[in-house]
């Protein structure tokens, strides 16, 4: 833990700390100072002691704080934890200490590493599209301080344009749109005969339409118009309007959009930056538009994941295997990019979802990364038993899930004494690797609190992974289920959930391992230690279909060593004979993407998902193996007499084939076959080489 100065606060008086267990716990030389009004009549306390790194214990005066910390100048950074709703309110209060001790813990650790970032620029030029009455009166309130342009969807009758144009108005159909805050293109299609940003609204038209079928929206009402064209001839050398028009198709590119459509443009559960889509609704509106007006300006984020495509399971050779990043993004940030992905870093929003489904960590969660998620967890749970904890349960949530807990707090019982919420940027950013290595390091169960804000397709991958994950621990003896979603739409439901989940049975040794950014190796990692100190030792549990590890089975009667296979598996799990005509697997590298399933032309191969717990999985074992048949002519080493006979016995009834002997040059290595060929009988055709010889 690094040095920090730690300053607790009882809340007056309403939570019981202990701050001589918890300095104890932590490793502190001596107990952290306990206040009671830290905020209030203590606050001169708070100005004496922020010096250097400082942990406030309190959240809801943060900004407060902030304010004391940002006058002075010896606080060189500020953080907050919350142990308030976290544990000190709660009806096991005088039992948490351990929690709190492991919270702090946590919290303490040093911000996570930094990584590359991706930048964003904006200079204001929105695209304001929706029906003109609403798009009207919004633009004219960001025209102000934004370079606005509209685009009037669907019919415009009773609208009046405004006397001045203050900013352009084009109308017609959005054809596409793409991009994010800084670089949006849009494409519209003009169906309208008049081109608004051409009209210069002089009235002529309206005055000479006979069937009143143009206002002064300035668009016609077609079905109303009769053709007559009076309104061409009215308009005359400004040649805004054409029935005929061929340029329909406009475009133009913008930094931000403001889409007033019944229906938005992007449909993924989360729109790119710099896009919002309040739909019709009024208030909704506003709060787009006030949220529209700051970003302007140059912004960045970092650069959540990392993708490593020599191990990406993808797909090899036109031939598609894993997709799991793909179907499970939300922002449409990760498409297939031949044999593998491509990632646009300005559309991820760092969920990282897509690294905790990737079976073989080719795609990573960086920031933070997996050893900085890991620390925590490890830190949390090492500092949890030291202070005399028993029976943890990980509650993992996001800032969506603070309100929850705040809730099961301050109107239920709270959190039980041995739930530690750690706080993650999102709940699907954490997989199987982090779960089984809280359960080595000592967990009896890890819940992730949901809100019902997630994308549909994170909770279906998390609670597959769930399954995955107890199928396991269960299987080695360790009763009770340790992996759930709770729901925290309904807090109450939440508080229920937690506080009457059946305790499951944990390690009886903590591991000491530390998690890396090598998904494999983590999860290699704890479960050895699962298996070490199984209750009921097992060799080989099976699996769901989808799970990430697996044999594959070889149908020896179909297989011809043609070893197209190895070419085909993206994680080394296969592997030739060396000297012998043999092929070779290693279980432990195996993540069932199905390529070399894909690949077998003699379709003799099948996956079977398990987990095999044994050392002798991560060696190489035979599937497969012949004798080398030799050339007919020289006996040099050309292949199995397998596959040589069914080459034979594809070709035999081709043309090319038809004169003697063709047949048997097949069964020959390359520079017999030529010679062969050469010396074949003068004036004769011979086919395999198109010509006379």
């Amino acid at each position: 833990m690094s040095a920090r100065t730690i300053l607790l606060c009882s809340c007056n008086g309403t939570q019981p700390i202990d701050a001589a267990a918890i300095g104890a716990a932590i490793g502190l030389a001596s107990p952290p100072p306990l206040a009671s009004m830290l905020c209030q009549r203590e606050q001169p306390a708070f100005e004496s002691r922020a010096s250097g790194d400082v942990l406030v214990a309190c959240t809801q005066e943060a900004r407060r704080f902030e304010e004391i910390a940002a006058a002075g100048t010896r606080t060189r950074t500020l953080r907050f934890v919350n142990l308030r709703e976290s544990g000190g309110w709660s009806r096991e209060a005088r039992a948490a200490t351990p929690k709190l001790a492991a919270i702090l813990a946590a919290a303490s650790l040093p911000e996570p590493s930094p990584v590359p970032e991706v930048d964003y620029r904006s200079e204001g030029r929105v695209l304001v599209v929706g029906p003109l009455d609403a798009a009207l009166g919004w633009a004219e309130a960001l025209a102000a301080r934004l370079a606005v342009t509209v685009l009037a969807t669907g019919r415009t009758a009773g609208v009046t344009l405004p006397a001045e144009r203050a900013f352009p108005v084009v109308s017609g159909r959005l054809a596409s749109l793409a991009g994010w805050l800084g670089a949006f293109r849009a494409t519209w299609t003009q169906d309208n005969p008049i081109d608004l940003d051409a009209c210069t609204r002089c009235h002529a038209c309206v005055r000479a339409c006979p069937e009143h079928a143009i206002d002064e929206s300035y668009q016609i009402d077609l079905d109303r118009c009769r053709a007559h064209r009076d309104c061409v001839a009215a308009c005359g050398e400004v040649r805004a309007i054409d029935f005929a028009r061929a340029d329909r198709e406009r475009g133009g590119g913008f930094d931000l959009v403001l889409d007033l459509q019944r229906e938005p443009a992007f449909r993924m559960h989360e729109p790119p930056q710099g896009y919002w889509a309040p739909g019709t609704d009024p208030v909704a509106q506003a709060k787009a538009v006030a949220d529209l007006a700051t970003a302007v300006g140059e912004f960045s984020k970092p650069k959540y994941f990392a993708y490593q495509p020599s191990i990406c399971a993808h797909g090899r050779s036109r031939k598609t295997g894993c997709t799991a990043c793909i179907d499970v993004c939300s922002t449409a940030a990760i498409r297939s990019d031949g044999d593998r992905v491509l990632v646009e870093p300005h559309l991820c929003m760092g969920c990282g979802g897509c690294a905790t489904v990737c079976p073989s960590g080719a795609m990573t969660y960086a920031y933070p990364s997996m050893a900085d998620q890991g620390a925590r967890v490890r830190t949390a749970l090492a500092t949890y038993s030291r202070a005399g904890g028993r029976d943890p349960v990980v509650l993992l949530h996001a800032e969506t899930g603070r309100e929850a807990i705040a809730r099961i707090a301050r109107r239920g019982r709270g959190l039980p004494a041995h739930v530690i919420p750690l706080e993650v940027r999102h709940v699907a950013s954490a997989g199987l690797d982090l779960w089984l290595s809280a359960l080595a390091w000592g967990a009896t169960g890890v819940s992730v609190l949901v809100t019902g804000d997630e994308a549909p397709s994170y909770r279906e991958a998390l609670a597959f992974q769930m399954r995955v994950g107890d199928t396991v621990a269960q299987a080695l003896g360790y009763q009770g289920t340790h992996f759930a979603i709770v729901e925290a739409s309904d807090p109450m439901a939440a508080e229920a959930a937690l506080w009457n989940a059946p305790r499951a049975l944990g390690v009886r040794a903590a591991a000491t391992y530390a998690a890396t950014t090598d998904k494999r190796a983590t999860m290699l990692c704890a479960l050895d230690h699962l298996a070490q100190h199984a209750p009921l030792p097992r060799r080989t549990v099976p699996l769901p279909r989808g799970a990430p590890w697996g044999r594959i089975d070889v149908d020896a009667e179909k297989c011809t060593l043609c070893l197209s296979c190895i070419g085909a598996c993206p994680e080394g799990a296969l592997l030739d004979g060396g000297e012998a005509l043999a092929l070779r697997f290693v279980e432990s590298k195996c993540v069932q993407c199905g390529l070399c399933e894909a690949t077998c032309p003699e379709r003799a191969i099948a996956l079977v998902p398990q987990l095999d717990l044994a050392p002798q999985a991560r060696a190489p074992r035979v599937l497969a193996e012949a004798e080398v048949v030799g050339c007919s002519s020289c006996g040099k080493p050309l292949g199995s007499a397998k596959l040589i006979d069914g080459m034979i016995a594809k070709l035999a009834g081709h043309s090319m084939f038809a004169l003697p002997g063709a047949l048997d040059r097949l069964r020959m290595c390359a520079d017999c076959r030529v010679r062969a060929m050469m010396t074949a009988e003068p004036g004769g055709i011979d086919l395999t080489r198109g010509g006379r010889t």
